[in-house]
């Protein structure tokens, strides 16, 4: 099975790292995001994964086209320029990098791979978010229901707490916004069937409006209710809450061994 990323997104509410890199190179605990996604979809048996670039995509190419280098020890004769690999950690992963456009949408960057994806159940997720979330429960209920297209619905954290207040503005009681009233949202990480391509017109088409839009018309999107970890990196903030989660040693998105 394969795994599409959407890594092609400009990334404006992180500029100060985004102007440099696209937003999936941006790191946490010294990898990008980009690999955190992986090593999630690679722990549960995925190994396979299309990658969309767009924006400054030579860096992600750069990272895996030097990866196996970079994650080895190496002993190299500087007179003659001959390299010896002694020891390799890297993961046992294909990548196919795709340049699908600067400017193309979310859609059409998926349209522009379908060629790379054969008639085989594919994953599909964007290159920002981290998430500790079941992909093996996720292709189980996707499988089970038989519909072209599923997503993982999440519950974001309330990020802005509650003040109740007396007549005179006094405040009562302050509490964290419950996730619950928020309510659900798309977190990415999808299971779709081939057939669920064909409702992306074009470069022009961002998946998550006509296309969801329809496919839910019709009766072929189904929810997978996640409730565990789940945090997008569309700031500074984030990148911090997660690198102190990182650092801490129990970060929940990392749930592979090694």
């Amino acid at each position: 099975m394969k795994a599409v990323i959407l890594a092609g997104g400009l990334g404006t509410r992180i500029a100060e790292e985004s102007d440099s890199k696209p937003k999936p190179m941006v790191e946490v605990g010294g990898r990008p995001l980009l690999w955190h996604i992986m090593k999630l979809y690679s722990h549960h048996g995925i190994n396979d994964f299309v990658v969309c670039l767009g924006y400054k995509g030579y860096v992600i190419k750069e990272f895996f086209f030097n990866y196996y280098r970079h994650t080895s020890d190496l002993l190299i004769d500087l007179k003659t320029g001959e390299h010896q690999i002694l020891n390799s950690q890297s993961e046992d992963w294909k990548v196919t990098l795709i340049d699908t456009g600067p400017e193309t949408m979310t859609g059409g960057r998926l349209k522009r791979v379908a060629s790379y994806l054969g008639d085989e159940t594919f994953c599909l997720t964007y290159g920002d978010g981290l998430s500790n979330i079941d992909i093996t429960a996720e292709l189980a209920f996707h499988r089970a229901n038989g519909k072209l297209a599923t997503v993982a619905a999440v519950q974001p954290p309330g990020r802005f707490g509650v003040l109740n207040m007396d007549k005179n503005k006094h405040v009562t009681s302050f509490e964290e916004k419950p996730s619950d009233e928020i309510g659900w949202i798309n977190g990415g990480f999808f299971v779709l069937e081939p057939k669920a391509i064909d409702y992306i017109e074009g470069d022009a088409t961002s998946w998550e409006r006509a296309p969801l839009s329809n496919l839910a018309r019709d009766g072929q999107l189904a929810a997978f209710q996640h409730t565990g970890f789940w945090q997008p990196c569309d700031t500074l903030r984030d990148k911090r809450d997660l690198e102190c989660l990182w650092d801490s040693g129990s970060a929940p998105w990392r749930v592979w061994d090694n």
